[in-house]
């Protein structure tokens, strides 16, 4: 008898799929922290959009272990939740999520909790009896871009009548990734002052995931200028295409909203030494 040579696994990297979002009013409850369950919500929205861009097929929740909430996140916090898929077997996948907050003054941060969500494949298809998930590698060095990279999926209630993301909503996404590049590197607060032109090379479809990327190209006394683009990714196959480019102008102000300088005088001279020693 001749044996049938074993058929090699498709292995994949496990990566971290970063959402980020502010605390508004509206999310919060009476003493002005986060729903927990608006939390929950979306540390499992991040997990399936982890979960789906390592399987490349439909997922579903089918479980997750306890959640404590550490510390809370407050009105005017940003919230960034962080999902890295960590074990692969057939068909199931376990992500783990982490929930942190941070406030745009100063930038202090705090892990507000951890959480494991068990996500299991619902494959289509003709293949689908055959499908298995790929291998799981441990991930490397993760990327320490210093630029701002935040996703989300598009859901029916921001598209227009023939299924894709109204323009308004595209730009509302770019404009908060700006707002996030623009807060953490001042560690003040920031306004928009001005918009560029923005270019949409591509229409987004419901269901795809939106990945904005915001990076501070320029510094003035108090204004910064933010570079942002917007891709679009196909959550089944991968494909990712540029979907729009714009520059933002922030502006950063007090508590009274009058401009000031993005870095205090010390920072600037510190980063004026640095570059004479280099």
């Amino acid at each position: 008898m001749t044996e049938t040579a074993a058929i090699a696994k498709p292995a994949r990297q496990s990566s971290i799929t970063r959402l980020i979002d502010i605390v508004f009013p509206g999310d919060t409850n009476h003493h002005g922290t986060l729903f927990g369950g608006a939390g929950l919500a979306l540390m499992d929205r991040v997990a399936f959009i982890a979960a789906t861009r390592f399987g490349r097929t439909p997922f579903v929740t089918a479980s997750c272990e306890r959640i404590d909430f550490k510390q809370p996140a407050r009105v005017g916090n940003i919230v960034e939740f962080s999902a890295r898929p960590v074990r692969a077997g057939r068909r199931s996948l376990t992500v783990e999520v982490e929930m942190a907050a941070e406030t745009i003054v100063g930038r202090e941060r705090h892990t507000c909790t951890r959480g494991i969500f068990h996500m299991v494949a619902v494959p289509e298809g003709e293949n689908a009896a055959s499908y298995a998930l790929p291998e799981l590698i441990p991930a490397g060095t993760q990327n320490t871009s210093d630029a701002v990279a935040m996703v989300e999926i598009v859901f029916p209630d921001q598209a227009n009548s023939v299924g894709r993301m109204f323009g308004g909503e595209a730009i509302a996404y770019m404009t908060k990734a700006a707002f996030v590049a623009a807060s953490r590197y001042s560690g003040k607060l920031v306004v928009l002052a001005s918009s560029e032109r923005i270019d949409f090379a591509r229409a987004i479809e419901i269901g795809e995931i939106v990945e904005a990327e915001a990076r501070v190209e320029r510094v003035g006394r108090s204004s910064m200028s933010i570079e942002t683009k917007l891709w679009s990714e196909n959550l089944l196959t991968g494909e990712r295409h540029i979907t729009a480019t714009g520059h933002f102008t922030m502006v950063a102000v007090d508590t009274d909203h009058r401009a000031v300088p993005v870095r205090d005088s010390g920072a600037l001279d510190v980063a004026l030494l640095d570059e004479r020693d280099a």
